[in-house]
């Protein structure tokens, strides 16, 4: 007996401290909200005013190493961005590599400006470049990448891919396989979500798109979606099933 509640105290213990660090919230308030989800990765969350969906919160994130930082999608507002890097200055982060934009739509990348005005570098892959000149935007990211662009942050090495079409033409997924994390940004939806904007959307190639990023990383613990909860690799499970019948 005492054998079983040794067991079941280690493994409330360890789930306890899964929960915790999913829920660990760092910052709280109207304009950005940064949650703990690995010891090195933060999701940020800010909001976005649609006329569809009411006010959104949007998510994004941060990987932090040996005080050098990587920043996926851009707070939605350019006071959420001063904010973030505010944030990232306090915990004596010394560099800020890159900020990437997974896609072309303006909650990825209606923070820009504060990035650009400190010459932190900002990358998107050459479609995502297109489509936002095709719609003149004017601020957009000064550097662009094909298929694949591989950063060092700290020592470890941080993976921006497109894997194939889905929310949008352009989506591409943020992985850190020190961490074993995956930012799938609005390509992964969070559990019992709906479909979303799907304006954009190219809903045939979607589900085969999230089974391709589950094939070829397998090492994938944490999920983090564009919006709504992070949660493990059933995210990918649940974004295959929400689209294959429109295959």
């Amino acid at each position: 007996m005492k054998k079983i509640l040794v067991l079941i105290g280690a493994f409330v213990f360890y789930y306890s401290s899964i929960t915790a660090q999913q829920t660990n919230i760092i910052l709280d308030d109207d304009v950005l909200k940064i949650e703990q989800i690995s010891e090195n990765t933060f999701v940020h969350i800010s909001y976005l005013k649609t006329n569809d969906f009411g006010n959104v919160a949007c998510n994004g994130m941060v990987y932090i190493n040996n005080k050098e930082a990587i920043i996926f999608d851009t707070p939605t507002t350019n006071a959420a961005s001063e904010k973030l890097i505010q944030w990232l200055q306090k915990i004596k982060v010394d560099t800020i590599k890159a900020v990437v934009a997974t896609h072309f739509h303006i909650d990825c990348i209606g923070g820009i400006e504060p990035f650009h005005k400190k010459g932190i570098p900002s990358y998107a892959s050459d479609t995502t470049l297109q489509l936002l000149r095709e719609k003149k935007q004017t601020v957009i990211p000064h550097n662009e990448f094909e298929q694949q662009i591989v950063f060092t942050i700290g020592e470890e090495k941080v993976y921006t891919t497109f894997y194939g079409e889905g929310h949008t033409v352009d989506n591409v997924v943020g992985h850190i396989p020190s961490d074993h994390v995956l930012f799938g940004g609005c390509l992964v939806k969070s559990v019992n979500a709906g479909k979303g904007n799907l304006e954009d959307a190219n809903v045939i190639a979607w589900s085969k798109t999230i089974k391709k990023i589950k094939t070829e990383n397998p090492d994938l613990k944490i999920v983090v979606p564009g919006h709504g909860k992070t949660g493990g690799t059933e995210l990918l499970d649940f974004t295959m099933q929400l689209f294959e019948n429109n295959k």
